[in-house]
């Protein structure tokens, strides 16, 4: 007869208790390595300010309590609401036009010879034209604002998801021609899964250009926002201030990209394989 496996001494609840700490412990650890590596950034910062004291390079300190006071007289959200409000909005025009313009492009190989240069035009084109000549366009509004934005961030979003178009695999399609797919059909089942590493790197890639072009937008031509407030520091010559909202935004957009696009795309590859 077989004898049963030897527990030992330990209750049955150690071992998944053991399990549990392990995995509290992994998803802790990325998270305690990157508030130790900011802290060390900070305190190299705080050395190197105290070893070079000037206007010019405030410290930590300084800039933190120019962060509070903006943040308690409302100029701070007010202001970083109005540059994401552009984000976002540029974001879903770039993501939808240049996506459906990569997919048409992989999938007409006449229509991308065709339209080949003016996708290498508009890529080499400086960000900074494409907004004076908006701004002289359409005048100094929202509309010309984002759509300055969008534009310069579309040509990347059509090459990466032409790339995706060209890998797709035939063979799905006339699996779904067999079993008489719709369109919806088509799109999720079929394009979709197919095209998502695709729309994940141009929509991550997408998020980091496109607020940074937003800012300069804001810098040339609007009232508010984070690059306005730059700009109106600048002047000023206000560097803590620079930081400050410099600082503000960019760990809005981390905190961006933890909380919302790093699960969604977890979300959306949870059918591929993990690796042991």
């Amino acid at each position: 007869m077989m004898s049963p496996p030897d527990t030992g001494d330990r209750p049955p609840g150690a071992a998944a208790g053991t399990s549990s700490q392990s995995g509290l412990a992994a998803a802790l650890t990325p998270v305690l390595t990157v508030a130790v590596s900011l802290l060390g950034l900070c305190l190299l910062w705080g050395l190197a300010a105290h070893a070079w004291p000037s206007r010019a390079f405030p410290g930590p300190g300084q800039v933190w309590q120019v962060l509070l006071a903006e943040a308690a007289n409302g100029d701070l959200f007010y202001h970083l609401g109005a540059t994401l409000g552009r984000v976002a909005a540029a974001y879903v025009v770039a993501m939808v036009v240049g996506s459906l313009i990569g997919v048409l492009l992989g999938s007409h190989r006449s229509a991308d010879r065709f339209f080949a240069p003016w996708v290498v035009l508009f890529l080499n084109i400086p960000a900074l034209v494409v907004i004076v000549l908006a701004y002289i366009w359409f005048g100094l509004n929202e509309a010309a604002a984002i759509g300055a934005v969008a534009v310069n961030k579309i040509p990347n979003v059509v090459v990466t998801m032409r790339e995706g178009a060209r890998a797709l695999d035939p063979t799905y399609a006339e699996m779904a021609a067999v079993y008489r797919f719709g369109l919806l059909d088509r799109i999720r089942h079929v394009l979709l899964p197919q095209l998502q590493p695709y729309l994940a790197a141009a929509s991550r890639s997408g998020i980091a250009l496109i607020w940074k072009i937003v800012l300069v937008v804001e810098l040339l031509g609007r009232s508010n926002g984070v690059g306005f407030q730059i700009y109106l520091y600048f002047q000023l010559f206000d560097v803590a201030a620079i930081l400050a909202y410099t600082l503000a935004f960019v760990a809005v957009m981390l905190v961006i990209e933890l909380l919302v696009v790093q699960p969604v795309e977890r979300h959306a590859t949870r059918w591929r394989r993990r690796p042991a």
